[in-house]
């Protein structure tokens, strides 16, 4: 059973496996341009194939690109809560410690 495939349902994905282009009958020989070649097309398809498994691995990129991002705005977003906290402390801490020399002062 010999079933040749389609140009939408091809037989094989694989370029390098798919029959070569022919010209039809109804085209003049030699009226193609020289950089149209079977391998051109070949290549053509090689690098649309090759493009489209890489658009998954690409998303994932940018997904994990912008995960990275959130996750170092959150730290820093954890960091200056800490640091706004860290000032309070330190104010309260002065106060006291100006209260307490005041008081000794007056005594």
């Amino acid at each position: 059973m010999n079933i040749t495939g389609t140009i939408d349902r091809p037989l094989t994905h694989d370029p390098q496996k798919q029959a070569p282009m022919k010209p039809s009958a109804s085209e003049p020989v030699g009226s193609a341009n020289t950089d149209v070649t079977t391998s051109g097309a070949n290549d053509s398809r090689q690098n649309r194939t090759r493009e489209m498994q890489l658009i998954p691995e690409a998303l994932a990129r940018a997904h994990m690109h912008e995960r990275m991002r959130e996750a170092e705005q959150e730290r820093q977003a954890i960091r200056l809560v800490a640091a706004r906290r860290m000032q309070r402390r330190a104010e309260r801490a002065s106060r006291r410690a100006r209260r307490a020399l005041a008081m000794a002062v007056m005594q």
